[in-house]
């Protein structure tokens, strides 16, 4: 916030309590409760002290906490469901999604889709080789060579493992009997209850990943706050606050949907994604509403004032009054941003250390 906006941050600072010096048209500086302001030569009734520093102007918008990564889960298989987990249930490696007719539907990570039935003697590929993987990676990986071809070894393991798992021992492995994600899993939403049908290609459930995020639908006249790599403090429902990084920025540009008529392209937002660097302060909240603290400006290695040391002078610009022992002097300064109850300073003489004048608190 720069001089144009002057005005409106020492008035609000009047209403807040704190003593502020406007000018009237008749030429004699006041304070905020109507005393005459100190000028030079004038010890004030308190001082504080110049600093040297960065200075950081924020502003805050809203944002929901969730979790990234939403999608439904490919089913390949009909028949009743048996068994369903609760929503916010974390599923790993191995792990079991939901049952049909008491058959686990298991998931293993990977990003190749089961497509056709893995078997000995199928033609070499990935999606073998993403299987081997997955068995190594459970303990069924004994005299198996992980590599893209259905050996007579990789049945052998296969059976092992369908007879851990209550599966029927086919040595066959179909999209009935696993579903490959990236990694594991939280779920969001379950499409159904137990003895409910599933059908083959109707998804029995919505997932996540199990990072927490922070989406911000930001005005694309605000979008130069938004920079990749930026640190952010978020404001959690119950008051605690947590730091956060922004890891993604969208680039489209979305209108808000509207109910027959045109939107308004001077509402559009764009998508921000943050992602908490100590998550474990969110505990498991989900759709949450949040207040995400960006950064909107920045200036390093500058010297600051509270800005209630700020004096407005009758030829126009501001001051601070100077105080060196039982001197005070008034001098002109030039201001720069505001930022946590301090302004930037320049001019004057002023240096680090430098005491000035401040009502007494």
């Amino acid at each position: 916030m720069r001089r144009g906006a002057v005005l409106a941050v020492v008035s609000a600072l009047a209403v807040g309590g704190v003593a502020v010096v406007l000018v009237l048209s008749g030429g004699l500086a006041l304070s905020s409760s109507g005393t005459p302001a100190p000028a030079a030569g004038t010890r004030p009734p308190a001082t504080a002290t110049v600093k040297r520093g960065d200075l950081v102007d924020h502003q805050t918008v809203s944002g929901t906490l969730g979790y990234a990564g939403e999608r439904t889960v490919p089913n390949g298989v009909s028949g009743t469901l048996t068994w369903l987990p609760a929503e916010g249930a974390v599923i790993g490696r191995g792990g079991t999604l939901y049952k049909v007719d008491r058959r686990p539907v298991v998931l293993m990570y990977g990003t190749t889709p089961i497509y056709r039935t893995l078997q000995y003697g199928v033609s070499d590929g990935p999606d073998v080789l993403q299987l081997e993987r997955n068995l190594k990676a459970l303990g069924y990986g004994d005299g198996l060579t992980v590599d893209d071809h259905f050996s007579s070894i990789t049945a052998d393991r296969v059976l092992e493992w369908q007879d851990d798992k209550g599966l029927e021992e086919t040595a066959t492995v179909t999209a009935a009997d696993v579903v490959f994600l990236r990694g594991k899993v939280r779920v969001k939403k379950v499409g159904g209850v137990t003895g409910d049908k599933a059908r083959s290609g109707k998804p029995v459930l919505t997932v996540t990943g199990t990072t927490q995020v922070v989406r911000v639908d930001l005005d694309v006249a605000d979008q130069q706050l938004a920079r990749k790599g930026a640190k952010v403090t978020v404001e959690l429902p119950g008051g605690a606050s947590a730091t956060g990084k922004i890891t993604d920025v969208g680039t489209v540009a979305q209108l808000p949907s509207s109910s027959g008529q045109q939107a308004d392209p001077q509402n559009a937002t764009i998508t921000i994604e943050i992602k908490l660097t100590d998550a474990k302060k969110a505990g498991g909240l989900d759709q949450a509403p949040v207040s995400v603290s960006l950064e909107s400006e920045r200036r390093e290695n500058v010297l600051s004032v509270p800005v209630e040391a700020l004096l407005a002078l009758r030829e126009g610009g501001y001051g601070v009054q100077v105080v060196q022992g039982e001197t005070v002097r008034l001098v002109p300064v030039e201001i720069g941003i505001f930022a946590a109850g301090q302004v930037e300073v320049s001019g004057g003489g002023l240096t680090e250390g430098t005491k000035v004048g401040v009502p007494r608190s």
